[in-house]
């Protein structure tokens, strides 16, 4: 876990770790705009195969919103689209923050990396194309406001997976009928990776750091302990029965992961190999 700082991108860090671990196997599981810092979760090696699955985490952030600016990257590194003397109600706001929490359709930020029609919305942006922006389904678990100024707000938040922060404060400032900027951005959180037990880059540099084993990334995952006979049929591939009624299970052999299994979707009594480690 690496506590990504502020403008620097989030393949900046990768090159960095890459280059001092030696490997090119590094991915990262969620994009941190530059403006962003915070919790940045690396996969080294074959751990790699672990990106798509942490990714799905849910993320918690806390954002801080400068009231009276609207630019066109929605933070405040933008270009400026339009100021204004607007003003709020804390008790105001405190309702319309507590109205997000739930699902909701959330429009895709057209400077984002997204792709429509084989091309980053960001492009489209750059080479001022009109485009339709995409939408997602996203949930945002939790919400609450942290500090409250007149001219800007700062508020925690836990959310699903493919959530865009400055979208949801566009959102937030629309139903507020005001205009505003993200100014600020920390992820806190990435499922159980916590900002205060990442490292720095400094400490990456100095060797002051330790890698979470894979078996220590699942274990709070359902994990069965397998034998000679069954790792024989695991480490082949084979589809088994679903005989722990879980969607997911994790086997371990000689103490190391050795597969992930999921739930086939043509049979959901039957379970196939998900991610091979070996």
């Amino acid at each position: 876990m690496v506590n990504k700082p502020k403008n620097m991108t989030s393949r900046d860090v990768v090159n960095i770790v890459f280059k001092k671990l030696k490997t090119k196997k590094v991915g990262h599981t969620g994009t941190l705009d530059p403006i962003a810092e915070g919790v940045l979760v690396l996969c080294i090696g074959k751990a790699t195969k672990l990106v798509e699955l942490l990714t799905s985490n849910e993320k918690e952030y806390i954002a801080t919103v400068k009231i009276g600016v609207l630019t066109d990257t929605l933070d405040i590194n933008g270009n400026i689209l339009k100021k204004s003397n607007d003003k709020i109600n804390k008790d105001t706001l405190i309702e319309v923050l507590s109205s997000f929490v739930g699902s909701y359709n959330q429009e895709v930020p057209i400077y984002s990396a997204v792709k429509i029609n084989g091309k980053k919305l960001y492009e489209y942006a750059r080479n001022g194309e009109n485009i339709t922006l995409p939408k997602r389904m996203v949930n945002i678990k939790d919400i609450e406001l942290l500090e409250f100024t007149s001219d800007s707000y700062k508020f925690r938040v836990s959310v699903s997976k493919g959530t865009y922060i400055r979208s949801l404060i566009k959102d937030i400032n629309d139903k507020l009928g005001i205009i505003g900027t993200m100014s600020s951005l920390v992820r806190t959180r990435q499922g159980k990776f916590l900002l205060e037990k990442s490292y720095t880059l400094e400490d990456i540099k100095n060797n002051n750091y330790e890698l979470i084993s894979i078996k220590n990334v699942l274990k709070e995952d359902f994990c069965v302990i397998i034998d000679n006979t069954y790792f024989s049929i695991i480490k082949n591939g084979v589809i088994i029965d679903n005989k722990y009624d879980k969607d997911k299970v994790v086997f371990i052999y000689n103490d190391e992961v050795v597969a992930i299994y999921k739930t086939y979707e043509k049979d959901n009594t039957k379970m196939k190999p998900y991610k091979m480690f070996i």
